[in-house]
């Protein structure tokens, strides 16, 4: 059985080739987060047993359809890039403080912080592993994306300085810790299947701004869907005081005059929420102004210019795929 595709694709063929590579890739992946050192190897399997989508790599399995798609090297690249993202999400969930990753305990709720933390480089670690067999071009576009994940995480921790706009610095923000990565699945796919370099370039612009894009949408599923939807608790951004863009429009709204409503949200997001109950309550009330369709539009746009970007590769199933992965990013939000 192979591996289910995380979003549909119009082209039957084309999901059928896409989902077996999937299954390659899966098989990969599990066997790149085995140890032999017992508390390392349950610790490493953690999330991949926990599911996931997949969306990296089969973003970089799909452009590399527009060269030699079969090609060996394009599975490794795919498993390099989801080693990445599972590592930071590792990171991520401890600087959350997220209690819950894919509908299962985060890693540092069942082992505590120091050890999340050295799994998530154990499994930076195996991702250098296997792209090291990919070629110095590759080791260096892996390095420099590592260095903009760890940027934008540094950037979101301190927040913006003084007299730089909140939501250029947040959207930034995302494309570091967000769109950098997914360029690079997209990438890769079509640098390892042989593309020609202008086809490498748009992929990775596309790759960047759709990043960006799945980030404001994950936005408005933060506050909008249920933890049996999501897998994950909705509101932890609030309570950990990262502010989200739903937050920093409401922000910029209250700095400009915003009405009574406005304000008395705002105090209550800068409120107390340590109270299960009361973020729940302050979650729904966000979710219901209109920053959260602002935010959906955003997203949107986003998705927008990441089609845009594409527009000069060749018409056929795997375009139409590629513009229907980014509809499918911004339309989680609905």
């Amino acid at each position: 059985m192979t591996f289910p595709l995380p979003l549909p694709l119009a082209d039957p063929e084309l999901a059928a080739a896409l989902s077996a590579r999937l299954d390659l890739v899966e098989e990969r992946l599990r066997g790149a987060v085995t140890h032999t050192d017992l508390l390392a190897d349950s610790a490493s399997r953690h999330l991949v047993n926990a599911g996931g989508k997949r969306l990296r790599s089969l973003l970089t399995l799909l452009t590399a359809q527009l060269g030699e798609g079969q090609r060996p090297e394009v599975i490794d690249a795919a498993v390099v890039v989801e080693l990445t993202h599972l590592a930071t999400l590792y990171h991520d969930d401890v600087m959350d403080a997220a209690p819950m990753r894919r509908g299962a305990p985060t890693a540092h709720e069942v082992w505590g912080n120091s050890v999340a933390i050295l799994t998530g480089d154990l499994l930076f670690a195996r991702a250098s592993r296997v792209v090291s067999g990919l070629g110095p071009e590759a080791v260096r576009i892996q390095a420099e994306t590592f260095e903009r994940l760890c940027l934008g995480q540094l950037h979101e921790t301190v927040g913006p300085g003084a007299g730089d706009n909140a939501i250029e610095h947040y959207l930034q923000v995302l494309a570091d810790k967000t769109g950098s990565l997914i360029a690079t699945a997209a990438r890769f796919g079509a640098m390892f299947a042989g593309c020609e370099p202008t086809v490498v370039e748009q992929v990775t612009t596309y790759g960047e701004l759709a990043g960006v894009a799945f980030q404001l949408a994950d936005d408005v599923i933060d506050v909008r869907s249920a933890a049996e939807v999501t897998g994950k608790t909705p509101g932890t951004d609030l309570r950990e005081r990262v502010a989200t863009m739903p937050v920093l429009l409401l922000r910029e709204r209250v700095a400009a005059g915003g009405g009574a409503e406005d304000r008395a949200l705002l105090a209550a997001i800068d409120g107390d929420l340590t109270s299960d109950a009361r973020l729940a309550e302050v979650v729904a009330a966000l979710g219901r102004h209109s920053v959260v369709d602002e935010t959906s539009e955003k997203a949107r746009s986003w998705g927008d210019e990441a089609i845009a970007a594409i527009a000069g590769l060749p018409a056929g199933e795997v375009k139409d795929a590629l513009v229907a992965f980014a509809d499918a990013l911004v339309s989680r939000a609905g």
